[in-house]
């Protein structure tokens, strides 16, 4: 392992022997209690039923909770420490206990072993370049070896579950065509997409009659995002600009955005919602997709660094539906539909991990070495059993001005207000077909 490369995964943090005990403890308490088993280096196993998590090295694993929490976690697993006969069901279990790992009455210890988010992480527009090139810059070539050929990296809307990797590129096309939908995209609509991703959902706002602006922080999305455009005849009605979504002028008969929220960060969330109802032209619609968490679990997180966050999405934060909700209500701007499929979520990331694990060799030939192919594996499981577990949700929602709101005038109002109601009923659809 290449210590400049991965220095805290390299090496096993220092711990003092009464913190050390202090998680093993902890840890020992939350295994005996959860539908888990465990084998140790002797070979012996322990627990009653579950999957099984094989410990391969009880005192590093142990330091390195210790010392950062599940932070550690996640770097025991890429030093090896540990692993798992099936990972996603391993982190399926702990995902959903997730809020009682640590009992109650050691709730206050938590503050030993967590650490804020980086300052340097923060979404201003220069740290916001950087972590998105941190993220999507890193080849498009490695996304290509586990995406399906519409390049979508999003959670895609299946007709029926379990998902096949051969219905994916269709089941991305039907997720597009459902937000384009929401935003009322049509022959003659200008639509704003922020956060292009490679392309795929302009190229279907434009083959609808749509003239398009979509704008990305990623280089290496925009020089294929163009490409696509130009080779599908469209780069006449298509626009990719490298641009802040904060620094988009004009109006828009409707803005899309699809998972792009998760990249903004809490303190910025406000400037996002600012900057939907500014860039909205009277009557216009607005359509989100993003993944979701429940509120009190983002209350207590929100300014926190996670394992994902240090690895794979510096400066993102996941939002609540709630303070969605709210923040758009600070805007004037009111939710008039709404859906969940996060079971079609956990399936689209099954997908792409199997995908992935099937492609290592041709990873290590891009020049990952085996620390990021095991980090980007337990990314992709991490991510895949917050679904399965019903920690995460992925929900897409319509949003237009409150009746009687001038375009531009949104009422001054805290983004923690409570939102004015969300129009249609929620359908929650977390399985089965969503139509």
């Amino acid at each position: 392992m290449d210590p400049v490369a991965w220095p805290d995964v390299a090496r096993v943090p220092r711990s003092s022997p009464p913190r050390t005990a202090v998680a093993r403890f902890l840890v020992g308490r939350a295994l005996s209690r959860l539908p888990l088993r465990v084998r140790w280096p002797d070979g012996s196993l322990t627990g009653g039923e579950g999957p099984v998590l094989v410990l391969r090295d009880p005192r590093a694993f142990h330091r390195r909770i210790a010392r950062d929490g599940l932070i550690g976690f996640g770097e025991s697993y890429m030093a090896r420490e540990w692993d798992a006969d099936d990972l996603v069901a391993v982190l399926t279990v702990l995902a959903a206990n997730v809020a009682s790992l640590v009992p109650p009455s050691l709730q206050r210890l938590r503050a030993v072993w967590e650490h804020r988010r980086p300052a340097v992480e923060r979404n201003t527009r220069s740290g916001a370049r950087d972590n998105i090139h941190r993220h999507y810059d890193l080849s498009n070539d490695l996304f290509a070896l586990f995406l399906d050929e519409t390049m979508t990296y999003s959670s895609a809307v299946f007709r029926g579950l379990p998902a096949r990797w051969d219905l994916l590129a269709s089941a991305q096309h039907r997720k597009i065509d459902r937000l384009l939908d929401l935003a009322g995209v049509g022959d003659g609509t200008r639509l704003l997409e922020i956060g292009t991703g490679w392309g795929e959902l302009a190229v279907r706002a434009a083959a609808r009659g749509a003239r398009v602006l979509t704008v990305t922080l990623s280089a290496e999305q925009r020089d294929l995002a163009v490409a696509k455009v130009a080779a599908a005849g469209y780069a006449d009605r298509v626009a990719v600009e490298l641009r802040d979504y904060r620094d988009v002028r004009g109006r828009y008969d409707a803005v899309v955005s699809a998972e792009m929220i998760e990249a903004v960060g809490t303190e910025f969330w406000p400037d996002y919602f600012a900057a939907l109802e500014r860039l909205l032209a009277p009557g216009g619609r607005i359509a989100l997709q993003s993944i979701t968490m429940p509120h009190d679990r983002m209350m207590a997180t929100r300014n926190q660094q996670s394992w994902i966050g240090k690895y794979v999405f510096p400066g993102g934060v996941i939002p609540s539906a709630e303070a969605i909700g709210r923040l758009g209500a600070g805007q004037g701007l009111r939710i008039v539909e709404t859906s969940g499929y996060g079971a079609h979520y956990a399936e689209t990331l099954r997908l792409w991990r199997e995908r992935f694990d099937a492609s290592s060799e041709a990873v290590a030939a891009l020049g990952f070495d085996v620390t990021f192919r095991r980090m980007w594996r337990f990314y992709l499981a991490y991510s895949e059993a917050g679904f399965r577990s019903g920690y995460l949700d992925v929900r897409q929602l319509a949003l237009a001005r409150e009746p009687g709101a001038a375009a531009g005038a949104a009422p001054e109002r805290p983004a923690g207000a409570p939102a004015r109601g969300t129009g249609s009923a929620d359908r929650a659809d977390r399985g089965g077909e969503v139509r």
